[in-house]
């Protein structure tokens, strides 16, 4: 059978139940509540909120209790087929055909790929390397929670986003955090100097230790039941627990396999169109024209467009100002990032209590700010100020 031939009653099917993947097929039934509908899912296929796993700790949270929704009841409101435990083995975008890792095979009317990022993680040598945890999913905090049991210090690989906003949530169990980065400074891709120097000072009075301008080549299990990391400075480090915090890589294996065009994630324009008819892509995993964005406001935009796409109102995807919210409470902080093409400069003002960032154009024009402490209450005049990246 053709792709030509493909009865238009076939089902859209969302590959992916992330926040992503869910939020197209909410935005979708706002506008179409008939079309045959599949979500897939390689896990249990409950709704969660993958941002909240970095500071559930400061609230107790078990990963039972961050469960918003079972796939039950997902099924139940989206008026869907949820598949949980299936992964797509082949995809053949010619004949819009779906094999799956159970041995399923399903054609669609429209392909949405939500696929997610995976944690990048260091070749680290050493007899306690299969020890060092990284959290994505709701089974990996489970898994980080349950580590935690006992532990004092945890060594966070990575002094990013990520890292830091697990460092600030480890000082409520009274674990001390130790944040390693090859990098200078902390939030060094999305600070200018002086916020990075103003978030550090903050988050070391709170009780966060960083070993900057490092990396760790191997772990080895010591006899007290921790780990010793040896580091490329020649020192080394003893920690109970490690995190890996690196950063994510866009899960593209399967699109490029079917041909799909690929860059740093799977390419698509602002329609959230792939190289391939009825194709799409969104969240961490889409690269949308030329950007990956592995944001909350992004993928929200995202699936507000590709929905309307999807009901036949074809709707490029609009990005506005997205400040990001750092989950930091030691050092509040909201960063909205200049464009990556900009010219420009940081302009800052701090003082004890608040350090405002500004970057600017040659034109004097507002282009990206950094708000910490108490700064962050200028957060949505700034966002007023920034031009949008994509607009209508």
């Amino acid at each position: 059978m053709s792709s030509d031939a493909v009865s238009t009653a076939a089902p859209v099917v969302i590959v992916g139940s992330g926040l992503a993947g869910y939020a197209v097929a909410r935005e979708f039934r706002k506008l179409d509540k008939e079309t045959p509908l599949i979500v897939l899912s390689r896990d249990h296929a409950g709704f969660y909120s993958k941002p909240m796993l970095s500071n559930a700790l400061a609230g107790n949270k078990t990963a039972a209790s961050l469960l918003m929704k079972t796939a039950d009841k997902m099924a139940t409101e989206l008026n869907a087929s949820v598949r949980a435990g299936v992964s797509l083995q082949g995809l053949d975008t010619a004949e819009r055909r779906l094999t799956l890792t159970d041995g399923a095979v399903l054609n669609y009317r429209d392909l949405v790929l939500a696929l997610g990022a995976d944690p990048i993680r260091l070749p680290l040598a050493g007899d306690a390397a299969d020890t060092v945890l990284s959290v994505n999913d709701l089974d990996d905090y489970a898994r980080f929670a349950d580590a935690l049991e006992g532990a004092r210090s945890v060594a966070i690989l990575g002094g990013g986003l990520i890292g830091c906003e697990f460092a600030n949530d480890l000082l409520h169990r009274g674990i001390v955090p130790i944040v390693l980065d090859v990098a200078d400074r902390p939030l060094s891709r999305l600070l200018p100097a002086e916020g990075s120097a103003w978030l550090r000072a903050r988050l070391e009075a709170a009780g966060v230790t960083f070993r900057l301008g490092v990396a760790a080549s191997r772990v080895d299990r010591v006899e007290d039941g921790g780990v010793r990391l040896a580091l490329s400075d020649g020192s080394s480090l003893r920690a109970d627990r490690v995190l890996s915090a690196i950063g994510l890589r866009p899960r593209v294996a399967i699109a490029e396999a079917a041909g799909l065009a690929i860059g740093r994630g799977i390419t698509t324009d602002r329609l959230l169109a792939t190289s391939a008819p009825h194709v799409y892509a969104v969240g961490d995993c889409a690269e949308v024209a030329g950007l990956n964005l592995p944001y909350v406001m992004p993928l929200m935009q995202q699936s507000r467009a590709l929905a309307a796409t999807l009901c036949g109102q074809s709707t490029p995807v609009v990005y506005p100002a997205m400040p990001v919210l750092v989950k930091t409470p030691a050092c509040p902080t909201v960063v909205c990032p200049p464009p990556p093409e900009a010219t420009g400069e940081w302009n800052v003002a701090s003082t004890d209590e608040a350090c405002e960032a500004r970057y600017v154009d040659p034109d004097g024009r507002l282009l990206g700010f950094a708000l910490l402490g108490t700064a962050t209450s200028k957060r949505q005049a700034l966002a007023a100020e920034v031009p949008a990246w994509f607009t209508d």
